[in-house]
């Protein structure tokens, strides 16, 4: 079986989530199957594995629509794309589509890098369900990264083809920390500055933590971060990074107090994943996604409350506790990992093939 992996989200400067999940299962996924990557744009490869390729169109030209055209030449049995809107009139191969998660249809701002044209056609394409349906009804099965979008999908009837999971995990990891040195008095944050994603309330919670510095790690932007710096209380810490390496992040992560996120929808967070696999703790929003992830690791607080965020960063100071905490976390994200997904998606590239045959015979 020949898969094709469409790695054409993939940035060519530094990886989102999309474009770090793609890569990660390609390199996986490659050491136990025959793969080929599918790019648009050739410096794509900077941040892709050294696996075979094959160019063809952009996924956001007009021309995606007839895709199918190109990649049918190659003779592969199974596309694999990690999103759900590769085109598909025409295929002669098996389809798997992944739908990551619903939050955009709770909180529809399109990314900012997308062009103009894509973004109206995002607000647009996310104010109905009906839209998502018909994307994921022409794969033969459609994958998602977690079973709390399995089942947001399962409520709203997003597909009448299987659903599967092929996970997300993080980077192969350092060596975890050793628990018995104390950690500085900081905190991490990794993620955008998406309104949904609630900065706002940790900076509000420095107010009871004087001596924590948070550090904002993420590219951000003039405007959002003059927002952001008006909200830092009197005397309170904050650093913005506006980018950082991966060996910085893990760097960071090793110091520090906890991982924190606030927000009030994700996908996944997989920041909380590579933080636990370094033994650092994660205080998070109290969400369902989080939940799954975090299990009995994770510190869980009200999302809307500066104060309990605070509460939760001082209650790891409690003798042992922080100690605990990080045992607990190195063991969770143990569950994690890229050879589990690969192995997952070879299983779903089978059953796509089978299904599709047949329906065709």
């Amino acid at each position: 079986m020949k898969i094709a992996i469409d790695a054409r989200f993939t940035r060519t400067d530094h990886h989102d989530g999309i474009s770090r999940y793609g890569s990660s299962l390609i390199a996986a996924v490659s050491r136990i199957a025959d793969v080929v990557m599918l790019i648009s744009d050739e410096p794509q490869l900077a941040l892709l594995p050294d696996v075979p390729w094959v160019k063809i169109g952009s996924p956001l030209s007009p021309r995606e629509l007839f895709v199918a055209r190109q990649v049918n030449k190659l003779g592969v049995d199974v596309v694999v794309c990690p999103m759900q809107t590769m085109g598909s009139w025409g295929r002669r191969y098996a389809l798997v589509l992944t739908l990551h998660d619903l939050i955009y249809y709770e909180h529809p701002a399109p990314p900012g890098f997308l062009p103009l044209p894509v973004r109206v056609l995002w607000r647009l394409y996310h104010k109905a369900y009906w839209p998502q349906r018909v994307l994921l009804n022409r794969a033969d099965v459609v994958a998602t990264i977690s079973r709390t979008t399995e089942s947001l999908m399962r409520r709203y009837r997003l597909t009448r083809r299987p659903i599967r999971i092929v996970g997300n995990a993080p980077q192969a990891a350092r060596q975890p920390r050793d628990p018995s040195l104390a950690p500085e008095k900081s905190l991490v944050y990794m993620g955008s500055f998406m309104p949904y994603k609630n900065v706002e309330t940790m900076i509000r919670g420095l107010k009871e933590l004087p001596d924590y510095t948070l550090h904002l790690l993420s590219r951000v932007t003039p405007e959002r971060r003059a927002e952001l710096e008006a909200l830092v209380p009197d005397g309170a810490q904050v650093v913005f990074h506006n980018g950082v390496t991966d060996e910085e992040y893990d760097e960071l992560l090793l110091r520090c107090t906890a991982l924190v996120t606030l927000s009030r929808a994700e996908g996944y967070g997989l920041p909380l994943v590579e933080s636990m696999a370094l033994g650092t703790p994660v205080i998070v929003s109290d969400t369902p996604i989080f939940r799954e992830v975090g299990a009995d690791a994770a510190v869980y607080v009200d999302a809307q409350s500066p104060a309990a965020f605070a509460a939760a960063v001082r209650e790891l100071e409690a003798e042992g506790h922080w100690q605990e905490r990080s045992r607990a976390s190195v063991l969770r994200a143990a569950d994690y990992n890229w050879d589990t997904s690969a192995a997952q998606l070879v299983e779903v590239a089978r059953e796509a093939v089978a299904l599709r045959t047949a329906r065709r015979s």
